[in-house]
């Protein structure tokens, strides 16, 4: 009965419309329609569901012989309640209509008629921001970091919820609902950060890949969910990690802590695995520009061309994904992703006469506009080392906007181009960032608080030492670091030769974890908690000795030697403005008193040169060589051996030769008979 009831409500809204239609010629009803209320939804208005004409009488419009068949009549009400009377042709059928229905259909009429109105946008709940950091090294080169971030406010750990993917990619969401993945960090390197020189990154990476990942606590088979994770991200980067296996995998205990919410200390849901010998090529950057939300076709992704990133003296392109607060007072949580790529641009090997940089001469293009799905998108440029303006190198375009801020612990200003705004862009259309050195730069670069290095002595192919130095360039702060060595099983530690040294003395760790090798099965883990002296080297040694591997075992150039993994030094270190105590030219007094004025530390981590260990190796030019000669024996003794053994023999009676026709000849000649 109510399909019934409402097919005959859709009935009388098509009816009324077609009587709306055929009444417009007759220009008395017009009229008398337009004095009800103003409108012709005025109609509905009478209280007892009446037909209202122009002089306020409720009555009904009965069909009239000149009318198309199907005529309608509305108004008829009984004590029952509210009726309708429909007329097809001759016959009348009504049917009872209750006051919900009618009320319905006079809002669905109201809407058709009334004027449109934009219904409110709903806020979005993805969010994302592009940013590009330039820094003018003193050595001349161009430190330039690109940072992309995409804010989601979802929970991906509910994958039947999750089905509209906008700004965040869909590969990766997937990856992190599958596998229940609470963080992601993964890195592709090319070359190695010389920190002397260079000071410090904004984000540390060892050479090579590197991947470290938080699931779940929900996770039952860890190692099994890892193995299939390396597999998958080996195809979504076109990367060699699927020989991310047990034998490069560690499991930290201090190192790795959670970047985003949460203080987990359950290790057991950490994997991490360096892969020193990934080559980083086009096929990495393809996938990873695909993950931004305009990929290379709009904002600062545009300037990201294969043929200039990688013609540079370090490279490196990460991805990292954790939970974040939405708001400040976290309530709720929000998946945080960030791709992250730093180039260092070498004004040597680029082949430059002149001493200057711009985005054309760096990356063969300009910005001409933001990515439309971003927030936010801008340029910074630390002109920290060039206070006046003018004295170390002149940048143009010249913007008014400047802003402060602590990094690393570091105080520095920044020049800042709102790609938003149609300020940077000029009349052209066209941002070309140029910047172009005045003179010869005088001086070396501060030294970093902390950086580390690492080298493999001893002679022979039997045993040998690793030795790691730590840093501390801080006049008078001691401070703890957290040391991690992974080395492979064919690298046999004497963990028993461990030795911590500062300034000649002993220095004895107050933490120390260390899991042995298994042979084919697992690396060594160490782990060791030491505090660095203020304005010191710490050394820290421990013996190896190498082991034979089999045949099957060695790489197909063996002689160029086995990579180790870089350390990863782990510290909270302390902040750079707090170092010079010397100076007090235009500074209040009362700054002097303290050694801090602004953060006091922050965090850092930094990798140390990965090793390259040659194991003592066979010629292998050898088993080719009695292979050769193996082969070619037995192809001419069984050769022979076939012969004789297949051919068969058969007798013949000598012929004659030229002696006999000879003698025959001579015989015939003297009449005897011949021979």
């Amino acid at each position: 009965m109510a399909s019934h009831r409402l097919g005959v409500a859709v009935f009388v809204l098509v009816a009324t419309a077609i009587l709306a239609a055929a009444s417009e010629p007759n220009q008395i009803e017009s009229e008398q329609l337009q004095d009800v209320g103003g409108s012709p939804d005025a109609v509905f208005s009478d209280a007892e569901g009446g037909f209202k004409t122009g002089d306020g009488a409720s009555e009904t419009v009965p069909g009239q012989a000149e009318t198309p068949p199907h005529s309608i009549e509305t108004g008829q009400a009984d004590s029952a309640g509210r009726r309708v009377s429909i007329e097809v042709g001759s016959d009348r059928v009504e049917e009872p209509v209750a006051d919900e229905e009618l009320e319905n259909v006079q809002a669905e009429f109201d809407l058709q008629d009334a004027p449109q109105e934009s219904e409110p946008v709903p806020t979005p709940r993805d969010h994302f921001a592009e940013e590009l950091f330039i820094r003018p090294l003193l050595s001349g080169d161009i430190y330039t970091s690109f940072q992309f971030r995409t804010r989601w406010d979802t929970d991906l750990h509910w994958g039947e919820k999750v089905s509209h993917y906008r700004l965040f990619p869909k590969s990766l969401g997937q990856v992190i609902s599958k596998f229940s993945v609470r963080e992601l960090h993964i890195s592709f390197t090319q070359g190695f950060w010389r920190t002397v020189q260079w000071g410090q990154p904004l984000l540390s990476a060892p050479p090579g890949a590197e991947l470290w990942v938080w699931f779940q606590d929900s996770v039952a088979d860890v190692d099994g969910a890892w193995r299939e994770l390396t597999s998958v991200l080996s195809g979504i980067f076109c990367a060699s990690l699927n020989f991310i296996d047990s034998t490069n995998t560690v499991q930290p205990s201090a190192s790795f802590k959670p970047m985003g919410l949460g203080n987990v200390t359950e290790q057991r849901f950490l994997r991490y695995a360096v892969l020193p010998r990934e080559i980083v090529c086009t096929e990495n950057l393809t996938p990873w520009k695909k993950l931004l939300p305009c990929e290379s076709q709009a904002g600062l992704a545009v300037l990201l061309k294969s043929e200039k990133l990688f013609h540079s003296s370090y490279h490196s392109q990460a991805v990292h994904i954790r939970p974040v607060c939405k708001d400040s007072a976290c309530r709720e949580t929000s998946w945080e992703l960030s791709q992250t790529l730093g180039i260092v641009f070498d004004l040597h090997a680029s082949g430059q006469s002149k001493r200057e940089w711009s985005l054309f001469k760096m990356f063969s293009r300009t910005l001409t506009e933001p990515c439309p799905l971003a927030s936010s998108s801008k340029v910074y440029v630390d002109v920290t080392d060039n206070p006046l303006g003018d004295e170390l190198f002149d940048l143009s375009p010249a913007v008014s906007l400047q802003t402060q801020a602590v990094v690393l612990g570091d105080r520095r200003t920044f020049t800042v181009y709102d790609l938003l705004t149609p300020e940077p862009y000029g009349p052209t259309r066209s941002l070309n960032i140029l910047l172009k050195w005045r003179q010869q730069v005088s001086g070396d670069m501060q030294r970093p608080v902390l950086h580390t290095e690492r080298y493999v002595s001893g002679y022979g192919l039997q045993t040998g030492e690793i030795n790691t130095l730590l840093y501390n360039s801080h006049p008078f702060r001691a401070f703890p670091v957290l040391l991690m060595e992974t080395v492979p099983w064919y690298l046999r530690l004497y963990i028993h030769t461990l030795a911590v040294q500062s300034k000649g003395k002993e220095n004895k760790p107050s933490y120390i974890h260390y899991l042995p090798s298994k042979d084919r099965q697992r690396p060594h883990l160490l782990e060791m908690l030491v505090q660095l002296p203020p304005h010191s080297v710490t050394k820290v040694t421990v013996q190896f000795e190498r082991a034979l591997l089999k045949w099957t075992e060695y790489t197909p150039d063996p002689n160029h030697g086995f990579y180790v993994s870089s350390s990863v030094v782990s510290a909270m270190v302390p902040s750079v403005v707090a170092m010079d105590t010397n100076s007090t030219e235009g500074r209040p007094l009362f700054t002097t008193l303290f050694h801090s004025t602004e953060e006091s530390s922050y965090f850092m981590r930094v990798y140390s040169e990965p090793l390259l260990v040659n194991l003592p190796t066979p010629d292998f030019s050898m088993p080719y060589n009695v292979i050769c000669l193996t082969c070619t024996v037995v192809a001419v003794g069984y050769g022979s051996l076939y012969n004789l053994l297949t051919r068969t023999f058969q007798v013949e009676e000598p012929s004659g030769g030229l002696t006999k026709r000879l003698a025959n000849v001579i015989r015939r000649l003297r009449g005897v008979p011949l021979l």
